[in-house]
């Protein structure tokens, strides 16, 4: 199953390249196997033609010599190589007595004879062991009433030669060829599959909020695909500005009236209003927080890249206001040149709701500190106030957790960035700080960091 599953997963490209390479593995080799047999096929067939052609040669000059009683031939093959001793190429005429007539390079050496009547070619062993090709067959001379057998032989080293040659220039140039198709198949690929890698980087300027939609200059069928991408992205857009819309209809619609019933249940008898005023509160804190999570909702996924100093600059100094109002020492350490692809009223909304809470328990400091750990984000918000235990960490972290009744606020911050954290990828963390009190840290993906600033 795990290797169906890879098999599976394996790249378009991977695919058509191994597809390609176990085609020309298959195809090459037999092709160069039907080539080299009829090639072979060839070349016994022009030499088997060309030893007839010199077998015939040899017939038409034998004659019989009746005063000498002997066989004479007055005719010359034209080549020297039976004239040359053991040089691999042999005639021979006899008959069943003694009379026999050979060529010069037999030598003192005969060739054996068959009973084969008719023509036929068979491979011997010659002189010196040699393999021979051999062509024979019985004729009458006119004055002579014995049969005579004539006999043509060659070496096989020529036909082996001309074969061995004709195999290595085949191989070599089918090597050759089978590279050059994987070379060329591989870049019919590249450049087939160009347009995919087009989208894949269209669609991710898209994710990253550089582009508003993916590229449609593609060939006719991705140009239908990223039309349709076009659309679906346009759709989700307005549905979430409409989302936003709505959040933002729905705070205004419910402000007014939960304000007038607040002020309505300060009329009520003591024990009406304790209740009434519950009961608002709890109204008020849904509010915020089904508006936070709506608000957070739209950007995830068409976020654009963040400088994180230049976003959270407005938040700092409005904290450091705060704090010396307060009489809080507030110390900033933001790594420069942070990026980080996430709504940037979500980033404040983010960092806002720590400081707040910072500010709301510190005795005498908080601290802001902005860091990279691998390819994360860190933002951390310590104080030195009462801190938190295990149990009250997670407490804290649940909507509407508030651990002093006598604190100004809902009880939501924590919960905010937990979710907000969430929706973009990221983590809050709680713990002791080194301050004596609490430590919050957020971690968020990073885009990336940029130097020399």
């Amino acid at each position: 199953m795990m290797l169906a599953d890879r098999l599976r997963r394996l790249p378009i490209a991977t695919r058509m390249l191994v597809s390609a390479l176990v085609l020309v593995v298959l195809v090459l080799p037999a092709a160069g196997s039907l080539l080299s047999w009829n090639f072979r096929e060839a070349v016994n067939t022009a030499f088997n033609e060309r030893l007839e052609s010199l077998l015939n040669v040899v017939i038409a000059g034998v004659s019989y010599d009746i005063h000498q009683d002997a066989l004479v031939t007055n005719r010359q093959l034209g080549d020297s190589r039976f004239d040359r001793v053991f040089s691999g190429w042999y005639w021979q005429v006899r008959d069943d007595g003694q009379r026999v007539l050979t060529s010069r390079s037999l030598w003192d050496q005969r060739l054996a004879v068959s009973q084969e009547p008719d023509m036929a070619f068979r491979t011997i062993a010659g002189p010196r062991g040699k393999q021979l090709r051999l062509l024979e067959r019985d004729i009458r001379l006119p004055n002579l009433n014995d049969v005579l057998h004539v006999q043509v032989a060659a070496s096989l080293d020529e036909v082996d030669a001309q074969v061995a040659r004709f195999q290595t220039l085949l191989w070599l140039s089918l090597a050759t060829l089978g590279g050059l198709l994987i070379v060329l198949i591989g870049l019919q690929i590249r450049w087939g599959l160009a347009p995919l890698r087009r989208i894949e980087q269209s669609l991710k300027a898209v994710e990253q909020g550089r582009q508003p939609s993916v590229e449609t200059d593609l060939p006719r069928e991705l140009a239908r695909l990223a039309d349709a991408t076009n659309t679906v992205l346009e759709r989700d857009q307005r549905l979430m500005e409409r989302g936003r819309t709505a959040a933002g209809n729905l705070a205004h619609a419910l402000k007014t009236p939960v304000a007038v019933l607040g002020t309505l249940a300060e009329r009520l008898p003591r024990e009406q209003k304790a209740a009434m005023q519950a009961e608002l509160k709890r109204l008020d804190e849904a509010i915020r927080h089904h508006l936070a999570r709506a608000s957070a909702a739209g950007p995830v996924t068409l976020g654009a890249e963040q400088e994180v100093t230049t976003v959270l600059a407005p938040v700092i100094e409005g904290v450091q206001r705060l704090a010396g109002r307060r009489g809080l020492v507030f110390q900033s350490d933001l790594q420069e040149g942070l990026q980080v692809r996430i709504d940037a009223q979500d980033l404040q909304e983010i960092v806002g709701n720590l400081l707040e809470n910072a500010i709301n328990w510190a005795k005498g400091c908080i601290s802001l500190t902005g860091t990279v750990e691998g390819g994360w984000l860190v933002l951390s918000v310590s104080d030195d106030g009462p801190g938190m235990s295990p149990e009250t960490r997670e407490q804290a972290l649940s909507r509407g957790g508030k651990l002093d009744e006598t604190r100004s606020g809902s009880g939501l911050g924590l919960s905010i960035v937990t979710e907000l954290a969430a929706l973009h990828g990221g983590d809050l963390r709680l713990g002791e700080s080194t301050l004596g009190g609490l430590h919050a840290e957020v971690v968020l993906p990073l885009t990336h960091l940029r130097s020399g600033r």
